[in-house]
C-alpha cells in the first residue's frame, strides 16, 4: 500500500504534462486544478480501501480530469427526448416554445428593448403594457397583468384584495399541485382569512350565502386541474358566484390552473374552463398558467376588471412577482398566433402535439421501427398502440390514442436499458411497462429522430 502511495504523482509533475496545457486552453484552470486534486485524493482513498491496484499514467490522470472538468463545467440543464408521451410534462420543462416565441426572446435578449420605454412619448413606459393589447382581443378582459407564474398570480390577488378578510371557498376546492404548493397555505401567507363552505364532494350557492357577513372580502373558486371527483358531486357555478357577488358586492374571482384559450372540442372527456366564457359570465378575476395548456413560457396570466388589476400593479408585491423581458417576449409572440386558431394548433408545440392525428403518428412509429431493425437486430422492436397525456396537472381523465414503439433488448433488462439511455449526452426518456420499453411518438418531434435512434444504438452496444 505504502509503495503505492509513493508512486501517485505529485500535482506539480501532472501540471507538466503536455496535455495539461491543452487542457487548460479549453476549460478554467482553477476548477481543473480542483478536479486534479480531487482524482489523487480518490487514488489515495482507493489504495488504502483496497480497491485501487495499479497507479494510471499521468496522460490518462489528465484524461480523468478533463472528463470531470467536463461534468462540473456544464450546464446542468440539457437537452432530452421526451418518449412519455405526457406532453405538458413538468419534470421535463412543461411546454415547447413555438418558433416564433424563441425568436422574440431571442431578440429580447440580445438586443436593447422598449420593456419600459414609451417610443411614442419618449418617456418612461410600463412593462405590464406588453401582453395587455393581445389578451384584450383573445379574452374580452378589461385589463390584464402578467407575473412570473400562476401561484404568484393567486397569492398576488388574495393579498391585494383580501388582506385581513375572509377568503369564501368550497372545501373541495382546496387544491395542492406540485411541491406542495396548497391554497390554505398560500391563503395564510396572503394576509387572507380561510373560510371554507360545503363538503368535499358538494357545494352550493347556499353554502357561501350562508358564510357571507362581515369582513367578506373575496368569493373563490378553484379549477381541480389536476384531479377529479367523480359520483355524487356538486360545485358552485361561476355563474352563481358571480350572482352572489353583485348581490353582496364582493369581488369574485377564479383560479383556472391552466386555462384554455379556445375551446379544445376535438379532445373528449375535458371540462378545462374556457378563459373567454367565464369572463363573458361577468367574473371579476381569472388567473391561468402561460406555460400549460397555452404553450407560452412560464408566467401567471391575471385578466378581468380593471379597477382590481390597476390595484394589482400599485401593490408592492407586483414587482416581486413581475415578469422579465424575455418571459414578455416569449408570452406576447405565442399569444399573437392565437389571434389565428388554426395557425396556433399548427405554430404551438403543446397544441400541434394534442391535436396530431393519430394515423400519422402510426407512421412515425413504422419508419422508426424499420430504421431500428437494420440498425439493431439485437433488440425486438415492435409498433404499438398507446395512450398519450396532456400532462402539467391538466385534463387528468383525458386519454389521447396514440401510437409509438416498444424496445426489448435480447442482453438487457427494460430497467438497464432505461438506465443507459438516461445517461445519454442527449438522454432518452421513456416508460417501462410489463418488461418492455416503451417510447410514444406523440412526444418525438422530427428533430428529436435522429439522436433517439443514435441513442439507442449507443445505449444497445454500451457493454
Amino acid at each position: 500500500m505504502n509503495q503505492l502511495l509513493r508512486k501517485i504523482p505529485k500535482v506539480d509533475e501532472v501540471l507538466k504534462a503536455p496535455g495539461w496545457a491543452e487542457l487548460v486552453d479549453t476549460y478554467p484552470e482553477i476548477p481543473a486544478k480542483e478536479a486534479l486534486r480531487t482524482f489523487l485524493d480518490q487514488l489515495r482513498s482507493g489504495i488504502r480501501e483496497g480497491t485501487v491496484a495499479s497507479i494510471p499514467p499521468i496522460d490518462a490522470i489528465v484524461g480523468e480530469v478533463r472528463r470531470m472538468v467536463v461534468r462540473e463545467t456544464s450546464p446542468s440543464l440539457k437537452r432530452v427526448i421526451n418518449g412519455t408521451g405526457v406532453i405538458i410534462h413538468t419534470n421535463l420543462g412543461r411546454s415547447l416554445l413555438a418558433r416564433e416565441a424563441v425568436e422574440a426572446i431571442t431578440n429580447a435578449a440580445t438586443n436593447y428593448v422598449n420593456l419600459e420605454y414609451d417610443l411614442g412619448e419618449g418617456t418612461r413606459g410600463n412593462r405590464y403594457e406588453h401582453c395587455t393589447s393581445v389578451l384584450k382581443k383573445l379574452t374580452g378582459c378589461e385589463s390584464a397583468l402578467v407575473v412570473n407564474n400562476n401561484a404568484g398570480a393567486v397569492f398576488l390577488v388574495l393579498n391585494t384584495l383580501a388582506e385581513g378578510k375572509k377568503v369564501i371557498i368550497s372545501r373541495g376546492e382546496l387544491v395542492e399541485i406540485g411541491g406542495s404548493f396548497r391554497i390554505p397555505d398560500v391563503m395564510k401567507k396572503s394576509g387572507a382569512i380561510l373560510t371554507e363552505v360545503g363538503t368535499t364532494n358538494r357545494t352550493y350557492k347556499q353554502d357561501y350565502e350562508r358564510a357571507m357577513g362581515e369582513g367578506a372580502g373575496l368569493l373563490m373558486k378553484a379549477h381541480t386541474s389536476n384531479y377529479r371527483i367523480k359520483g355524487f358531486v356538486r360545485e358552485i357555478l361561476v355563474e352563481e358566484l358571480v350572482a352572489l357577488g353583485r348581490d353582496y358586492s364582493v369581488p369574485t374571482y377564479f383560479d383556472a390552473g391552466s386555462g384554455l384559450l379556445f375551446s379544445m372540442s376535438g379532445l373528449s372527456s375535458h371540462d378545462e374552463p374556457v378563459i373567454v366564457e367565464d369572463l363573458a359570465k361577468g367574473i371579476d378575476i381569472i388567473s391561468f398558467s402561460g406555460d400549460k395548456l397555452p404553450g407560452a413560457p412560464q408566467a401567471g396570466i391575471i385578466v378581468g376588471k380593471t379597477e382590481y388589476i390597476d390595484a394589482m400593479k400599485r401593490n408592492p408585491l407586483a414587482r416581486a412577482l413581475r415578469a422579465d423581458k424575455l418571459t414578455l417576449a416569449g408570452l406576447e409572440a405565442t399569444l399573437l398566433l392565437y389571434l389565428d386558431e388554426k395557425k396556433a394548433k399548427t405554430a404551438i408545440p403543446t397544441l400541434k402535439m394534442l391535436f396530431e392525428d393519430k394515423e400519422a403518428l402510426k407512421k412515425k412509429a413504422v419508419r422508426m421501427v424499420r430504421i431500428l431493425k437494420g440498425h439493431s437486430p439485437d433488440c425486438a422492436v415492435s409498433v404499438a398502440e398507446m395512450a398519450s397525456e396532456v400532462g402539467g396537472g391538466t385534463m387528468p381523465d383525458v386519454s389521447i390514442p396514440s401510437f409509438g414503439i416498444t424496445l426489448k433488448p435480447a442482453r438487457l433488462s427494460a430497467r438497464q436499458f432505461e438506465e443507459r439511455l438516461r445517461r445519454l449526452e442527449i438522454p432518452v426518456i421513456g416508460r417501462i411497462e410489463k418488461d418492455a420499453f416503451l417510447i410514444d411518438m406523440r412526444t418525438i418531434r422530427k428533430s428529436d429522430e435522429e439522436a433517439l435512434i443514435s441513442g439507442i444504438e449507443t445505449a444497445l452496444a454500451n457493454e
